[in-house]
């Protein structure tokens, strides 16, 4: 064992017994950003860097499950992102479906996939709408994956769905109209009966949300850690939650 792994070592158990006794989030949001420029400090492609950062998935879902998280929710792609050259964004999605699947093939977790799919390749599509119909079968951690995710997206498609449920109830507009409020619009975002989070960590040093849980994010506590994504060590995590921990939450207040 090296000197610098016997410090990592020390300092980690330090960490893990300063956020032992505290609550932890019931809730943690998570932008996995930095996979592209991780891969060039490393001379790899960007497939490289999303195959390595998909590997760092199941280790960091292990910490929270440790920590007696409860949801976890993975921002895997982005629907902005698919924008993409296609040389980029087909490695992307092959990795994006053996992660989903492997998760799933753990049994450990409930992974319940999320987002918007019409641009997605069918492949990828049918695999996501497979897990998801399994989700809430089972005990565990609740995993949201997000895939094809934006948050504006998923504001539009809550009042649409909204709208189409009460249209097949035959509901006037004018009743709609009294009938429509927060409430009503949060039973139908993608994370309908869910907590909000109370933990957003975003990765990489970059310091917006970029539509990530727009809607539910409002009270959430974020935290910023410089790391590329795959470079993301269990005292990053553990930093975040004592971060947490040591903040007032004034809910608006």
């Amino acid at each position: 064992m090296t000197f610098r792994n016997l410090v990592y070592g020390v300092y980690r158990r330090r960490l893990r017994a300063n956020v032992r006794h505290v609550s932890p989030p019931r809730h943690v949001g998570i932008i996995l950003d930095g996979n592209r420029r991780w891969a060039v400090g490393q001379r790899q492609s960007a497939a490289q860097g999303h195959k390595a950062g998909a590997d760092k998935i199941t280790e960091f879902l292990t910490w929270c499950d440790e920590l007696k998280v409860e949801v976890v929710t993975l921002w895997l792609l982005s629907s902005d992102n698919l924008n993409r050259p296609a040389e980029e964004l087909m490695p992307l999605y092959s990795i994006i479906d053996d992660a989903v699947t492997n998760l799933a093939g753990t049994n450990r977790w409930r992974i319940h996939p999320m987002g918007t799919w019409d641009e997605l390749p069918s492949r990828l599509r049918k695999t996501l709408e497979t897990v998801r119909a399994k989700y809430d079968h089972g005990d565990g951690m609740l995993v949201n994956v997000a895939v094809g995710y934006g948050g504006r997206r998923e504001v539009v498609d809550a009042v649409k769905s909204l709208l189409a449920q009460h249209a097949t109830a035959g509901t006037s507009l004018e009743d709609l109209a009294e009938f429509v409020d927060i409430e009503h619009i949060a039973e139908h975002l993608y994370t309908k009966g869910q907590p909000d989070p109370d933990l957003v960590i975003r990765t990489s040093g970059e310091q917006r949300l970029g539509g990530f849980l727009l809607w539910q994010s409002q009270y959430s506590e974020f935290y910023f850690c410089e790391a590329y994504w795959p470079d993301f060590r269990e005292i990053d995590f553990l930093r975040a939650v004592r971060a947490y921990s040591r903040r007032s939450r004034r809910f608006g207040t």
